[in-house]
């Protein structure tokens, strides 16, 4: 896990496990935010450093969604209150419980991993919370997933953007047009620093660039999967378009990027040929 101290009272940490995956967490007098969890294998770490190293214990979590990469570290915090989108808590009592039983018939170390979802959830709006000197605010980014979303530090202009912001942006499961209107809403918050859920911090004078980067990539994904809809062998011409013919790169995220590129093709392929058939 790497760890990096962003802002006074703020860091962030990066798995070297699983897809460049990040936490964060946000430091007060007395107890601390995190931000999602990494990947179970790697919440331990997180906990001993907070714990040990700058001596506060876990008073809430912001799970930025129900994903097992951002959630699935919750019960190595018991006593910690956990904040989410109404669906994420819907999500994580139903698909998660689910998930981890498959998973830990595989993986012997999630069998000891419990899925505690959010008990406080809201639904519309955004909800506030004060960290010593930070004010955040919690609101929802939609499109990588329905439950998805960001945690913004006001003083600081830094954002956690969870997967709503990604070096690849990942829409399966979720809405690329929901996807497109939410990077296009961070990229035009004025901020200093954006977290993605997903790669490297993006620095003020790189967020313009990232944003069109990532809308343009949306884009271009679409256009792909309706040109693929209108062949004969759909599946076969979606494997030609690599990442790069979409404007992205393939060393993204320890090399998963092209694996979540085809997923988002064949994804809105599906899409496209659903509508067809009901149209």
């Amino acid at each position: 896990m790497q760890r990096e101290r962003v802002s006074e009272n703020i860091y962030w940490f990066q798995s070297e496990f699983y897809a460049q995956v990040t936490a964060g967490a946000i430091i007060g007098p007395q107890w601390a935010v995190l931000i999602d969890t990494l990947i179970p294998q790697e919440t331990a770490q997180i906990k001993d450093f907070l714990e040990n190293d700058l001596l506060v214990p876990v008073r809430y979590i912001i799970n930025t969604h129900h994903h097992a990469d951002h959630s699935w570290g919750n019960s190595y915090f018991p006593d910690a209150i956990i904040i989410g989108h109404s669906l994420c808590r819907e999500f994580m009592l139903t698909k998660s419980l689910s998930a981890l039983e498959e998973a830990g018939q595989e993986n012997p170390f999630l069998r000891d991993i419990s899925i505690i979802a959010p008990q406080i959830t809201f639904s519309d709006g955004s909800i506030n919370l004060r960290v010593g000197k930070k004010q955040l605010q919690i609101f929802r980014t939609p499109g990588h997933t329905p439950d998805s979303i960001s945690v913004l530090v006001e003083e600081d202009r830094i954002l956690f953007a969870g997967d709503a912001f990604m070096a690849v942006p990942f829409i399966v499961g979720g809405n690329v047009e929901e996807a497109i209107k939410s990077i296009s809403h961070i990229g035009k918050m004025g901020l200093e620093n954006i977290v993605q859920g997903h790669g490297d911090i993006i620095l003020r004078g790189e967020i313009e660039d990232a944003t069109a980067s990532n809308i343009t990539y949306l884009r271009n994904i679409q256009k792909a999967a309706k040109a693929a809809s209108r062949r004969r062998d759909p599946l076969h011409y979606l494997q030609a378009q690599d990442i790069e013919s979409s404007g992205k790169s393939r060393i993204s995220l320890s090399g998963v990027a092209e694996e979540l590129h085809q997923n988002n093709l064949r994804a809105l392929l599906k899409e496209i040929l659903l509508q067809k058939e009901s149209g």
